[in-house]
């Protein structure tokens, strides 16, 4: 499953920057020609590291990296997620992991070895609503936020489904272009909402961080220049390459599309609903940011969001519930969660922004680490905070798989509690 999806996600992210970001390009977004390059702004430091303009989200020193996953808000524009009035408890219930083992590569490993070898930042297990296992390092804590990288799709899906419950959205089968009249005349026509969830439009799109007139480089440019417009624009005039919803395609302009479609049905910023249908009712206990395209402009549809450790959990204990709170309150269209974690019929592994990994058990991933497990039929569930020193490692990943699957067995295994 991970070593097919993270080819395409690590495509996908490579036009990131963080300072660039920050001091976006101001050409207009429709400008044809290329605008002179900004004068450079003078380094930032944040905790005594210097972040020169020459830094970026997906070539960074461990160091920078360390402090930029948790503090990306000072270094990017962003929206606030902000949290409601109170907190969604999760009560310690620590289960002894000492004698914890698990089998890689032909070697016996302990919870330290994972922690270690795959440069963990922070690590959350619960089961049945309380915390059984709780670890930081790398000077992370309980307070701090983190960069999700493509964690963030996943959370788009959630928002689907709370856009179909409160009808600003009224079905999957309904047209992008319903929603995005700009894309109207262009291969968007017949494409469905439930396309772009599953990423497979049968759009054109070439992904080749390396070739900057590929797709990828375009849009990223445009992005750079003229924002979410001009994104649009771009994605308007790509050819029709199969018929909708027959070829899987990872897309990462299409990832801002499902982004916009969601801000012009609900007329909200997406930090802003997501606040309100999610953050707030679920009882997430931090404020949340979410990245911006350039200062002023929309977020990203599928990226960058921050959040703690603990709130990764209560999103994961969220979907685990089928988008019901701790209280019962359903915050998503029913059935919602069993329909975007079914397989699509072109991606035996994906559903509407999850990854799958069979019927009880489903992911949503980020480059660099980031991860939440849900095993559904153990009522276990399991939030990383990670400091890969790559985007995307065929070894770390199986690593991860083999101590998440290890680790879910273990925990299950203690007798349930009542679920909270």
């Amino acid at each position: 499953m991970e070593a097919f999806k993270f080819r395409h996600i690590l495509r996908g992210l490579r036009p990131l920057f963080i300072v660039a970001v920050v001091h976006a390009l101001t050409a207009a977004a429709g400008a044809q020609t290329p605008s002179p390059a900004p004068t450079p702004r003078p380094p930032i430091t944040v905790e005594g590291v210097v972040f020169g303009p020459e830094a970026t989200l997906l070539s960074m020193p461990p160091e920078q990296q360390r402090v930029a996953y948790r503090n990306l808000r000072l270094l990017a524009p962003h929206n606030l997620v902000a949290r409601g009035a109170f907190a969604s408890p999760l009560p310690n219930a620590p289960i002894d992991l000492s004698g914890f083992t698990y089998d890689f590569q032909n070697r016996a490993r302990s919870l330290d070895d994972f922690l270690t070898e795959t440069r963990v930042a922070g690590f959350l297990v619960i089961k049945d609503g309380r915390i059984v296992a709780e670890r930081y390092a790398h000077g992370h804590g309980p307070t701090n936020v983190w960069v999700s990288f493509s964690v963030a799709k996943s959370v788009l899906s959630l928002l689907y489904g709370a856009a179909l419950k409160d009808g600003s959205i009224r079905s999957l089968d309904e047209t992008v272009t319903r929603y995005l009249p700009q894309l109207r005349g262009s291969a968007y026509d017949d494409v469905k909402l439930r396309h772009l969830l599953q990423m497979s439009s049968g759009v054109a799109w070439i992904e080749d961080e390396t070739d900057p007139k590929s797709d990828l480089g375009k849009f990223a440019r445009a992005g750079r220049s003229g924002g979410l417009d001009a994104q649009l624009a771009y994605m308007k005039q790509l050819p029709r390459q199969a018929p909708p919803g027959t070829v899987f395609n990872y897309n990462t302009g299409e990832t801002n599309v499902a982004g916009a479609v969601l801000r012009a049905a609900t007329g909200r910023k997406l930090a802003a609903y997501l606040s309100e249908k999610i953050w707030q009712p679920a009882g997430m206990e931090s404020d949340a940011y979410w990245l911006l395209l350039r200062e002023g402009d929309s977020e990203f549809g599928g990226c960058c969001l921050s959040a703690t450790l603990r709130d990764y959990g209560r999103l994961g204990l969220l979907a685990m519930r089928g988008g019901t709170t701790q209280d019962g309150v359903s915050l998503l269209r029913n059935g919602w969660m069993k329909e975007t974690t079914t397989p699509a019929p072109t991606a035996p592994n994906y559903g509407y922004l999850w990854w799958l990994d069979g019927a009880e058990h489903f992911a949503a991933s980020g480059l660099y680490g980031q991860h939440i497990y849900v095993d559904r039929g153990r009522g276990v569930v399991v939030a990383i905070h990670s400091l890969w020193p790559a985007p995307f490692s065929r070894e770390l990943t199986a690593h991860r798989r083999a101590f998440i699957q290890a680790l879910t067995r273990a925990v299950g295994d203690v007798p349930r509690q009542k679920s909270r």
